[in-house]
């Protein structure tokens, strides 16, 4: 999995701030840099900077400057500096940093874009200003507590599908791009095993800038009854979950500690079928259980996917 933050490679234990070290490997769509530390009580602002290079005069470009601030008004200030001149500021007021609080920041590395998740939360995105192949040192500074720092360069986006996928797409076309299968919605998928304990069902994609909503529907083909329905709705951020049987929607739920998705974002859903319920995660992060309604489970064989995203690939085991 991707987003296994436990096995990280190269990990920089309690480094000294400011902390300058050349990153091992080239970022690429798929790498994650995982940073865990501490806020101190007397912290005014600190920051994580991708640079090109460690160079002070000249000053090195920064690529991504991610800067929380606790003076005034609590945000975190991202920007680039090239050739010694910042451009414009991405201000984020939505702060997930507090004063003698802890923190786990995961960067994930995409192709166009940065995007930022602290504490589990996503946070921000942050378009690329500069190519990724000039990025190769990590700096830390101000006052901040840093535990560990680690990455992980398993850039799964980019390869195929190396799993057996166990799944046969029923939907028209399906369009290969550059290497990763681009999906056409709606998707419909036969799984060649059905759903069972201990069945596992990965869904990567990005939401789609404007997203309404979306969503994931476990279907027994031959009674066209919907074990789980998933209808995460953006617009007013409820993840609604029900289900379809013998013709009517049954009782939906909501309730959740905090909505995973933003417009924009990259995430890997994880819907794992336990014996009582199926459990769902989001960017590695456990979102929900849906106790089964429909206990045929050996009878549910489709998987459909529709709605305001962009599809990027199914794997089910």
């Amino acid at each position: 999995m991707m987003l296994a933050l436990n096995n990280l490679q190269n990990v920089i234990s309690n480094p000294v701030i400011p902390y300058v070290g050349t990153i091992p490997e080239h970022l690429e769509p798929g790498t994650l840099i995982v940073i865990r530390g501490h806020v101190p009580s007397d912290a005014d602002r600190f920051q994580v900077d991708l640079q090109c290079g460690s160079s002070v005069t000249p000053r090195a470009d920064v690529a991504f400057h991610f800067n929380p601030r606790f003076k005034r008004a609590n945000c975190i200030v991202c920007n680039t500096l090239k050739n010694e001149k910042w451009g414009w500021e991405e201000i984020t007021y939505d702060m997930p940093f507090k004063k003698e609080k802890s923190f786990e920041i995961v960067t994930i590395v995409l192709k166009d874009k940065f995007q930022v998740a602290v504490n589990g939360q996503h946070v921000l995105l942050y378009a690329h200003r500069i190519s990724l192949e000039k990025i190769d040192t990590l700096g830390i500074y101000g006052k901040v507590n840093i535990h560990s720092i680690g990455f992980s360069f398993s850039s799964d986006l980019q390869c195929a599908q190396g799993s057996s996928l166990e799944l046969t797409e029923i939907s028209r076309e399906n369009v290969q791009k550059s290497g990763v299968s681009q999906f056409t919605l709606p998707f419909v998928a036969r799984l060649n095993t059905s759903m069972g304990p201990g069945r596992t069902i990965v869904i990567k994609g990005e939401v789609n800038a404007n997203a309404k909503g979306f969503n994931v529907d476990l279907v027994a083909g031959k009674s066209k009854d919907i074990a789980l329905h998933l209808n995460p709705r953006l617009n007013n951020k409820a993840f609604v979950r029900n289900s379809f049987l013998q013709d009517s929607w049954g009782e939906e739920e909501k309730n959740i500690t905090c909505f995973p998705f933003s417009p924009g974002m990259y995430f890997e859903m994880i819907i794992y079928c336990d014996v009582k319920e199926f459990k769902v995660a989001v960017n590695g992060v456990h979102s929900l259980e849906y106790k089964h309604r429909f206990k045929g489970l050996s009878s549910i064989d489709t998987l459909e996917i529709d709605g305001d995203i962009n599809l990027l690939e199914v794997r089910t085991w």
